[in-house]
């Protein structure tokens, strides 16, 4: 019997990683995830565990005796094991420097030894202040000043893009990087900072939506289903070695016109099941960054990919559109609450 290829997710029981690991299972592969639980949930892949291609190793991968086992064992490395959230970087910055450089660098150390493929999972906001909307993977980039705290999450995720290309260039080993943006959809958490999921969660307990700042930054929402198809692909694909590839949709929206259309669409389709709670708030409350955050925070005022790379290569392109993605998240949330009260 031929031997399955084996697709190591670090970071796996996170939010996109369980929906990779899902993916990638039922297209044949079997698949071993690494993830110390810091971010990521037992919850989220629960599910699979009785599944006989399917492997959770609990650790960290700063472990390099386990990291270099499971590396040994596996021909491909998705490797989506970072610091997330704008919350989580500005108050951990130490963190979030040392699990993004240095776990990166160890997870490319041991692909060298044992010749394996390496997806690395970057981030729009490698893109720093730039404004050439839409971002094209070879722009320049702007990042703010050191003192704040916040763009060092952008610094370290291009570090591990230059070590990434490095790595492919000296010791000769293929690597493809994803730069991803706003992805969201079901098992994703608001506790890091995540707009879609704390708008959700509000609009449904009948609380009033809080928008950081006053609601004109723009973002681009993608389903996770759209992005882990993008990563399967591009894991499949010969093509994509040794390239920059933006992942994320072009449909653009600011903050205010999101929580105006969350509380439409749980209006339309999602009031008559929240019939408990007395009164469904349609406030939005609006909070200056600095109390949300910390002094002198600055954000990126539009985030605007350009797809037209992917989709050359691989032939990707986004399939649900944002008003599916937050009834499809509305719809996750409110099994989840129905499964929690039984």
């Amino acid at each position: 019997m031929e031997r399955k290829t084996r697709v190591l997710i670090t970071g796996g029981a996170g939010f996109i990683g369980s929906h990779l690991a899902e993916l990638l299972l039922k297209k044949g592969y079997a698949v071993t995830i690494i993830d110390d639980l810091s971010t990521g949930k037992f919850a989220n892949i629960a599910h699979l565990q009785n599944q006989a291609d399917f492997q959770f190793v609990i650790d960290s991968i700063m472990n390099e005796m386990v990291l270099d086992r499971v590396v040994s064992m596996c021909d491909v490395i998705i490797h989506l094991a970072a610091a997330v959230g704008v919350k989580l970087i500005v108050e951990k910055p130490v963190h979030t420097i040392e699990t993004n450089v240095v776990g990166t660098m160890k997870v490319l150390q041991a692909a060298v030894r044992y010749r394996v493929k390496v997806l690395i999972a970057s981030t729009s906001e490698v893109y720093g202040k730039g404004n050439h909307i839409p971002f094209k993977e070879d722009d320049d980039v702007v990042l703010g000043p050191t003192t704040r705290s916040r763009w060092s999450y952008a610094a370290s995720k291009m570090i591990d893009e230059f070590l990434a290309l490095s790595y492919a260039h000296e010791k000769d080993i293929p690597i493809a990087i994803l730069r991803l943006f706003n992805t969201i959809g079901p098992r994703q958490t608001g506790q890091y900072g995540m707009v879609v999921p704390r708008f959700i969660h509000q609009a449904l307990s009948g609380e009033p939506l809080t928008v950081y700042g006053d609601g004109s930054q723009s973002r681009c929402f993608l389903h996770v289903n759209d992005a882990v198809q993008a990563i399967g692909t591009v894991a499949e694909s010969a093509q994509a070695i040794g390239e920059v590839l933006n992942v994320g949709s072009t449909e653009e929206i600011t903050i205010k016109d999101l929580a105006n259309l969350v509380l439409t669409i749980r209006d339309q389709h999602f009031a008559h099941r929240l019939k408990k709670l007395a009164r469904l708030s349609n406030e939005i409350v609006y909070i200056p960054y600095e109390e949300a955050y910390i002094s002198g925070f600055e954000d990126m005022q539009r985030r605007v990919p350009d797809i037209s790379k992917i989709g050359k290569i691989v032939g990707w392109k986004p399939k649900w559109t944002l008003r599916q993605s937050i009834e499809d998240i509305m719809n996750a949330n409110l099994a989840e609450r129905v499964q929690d009260n039984r």
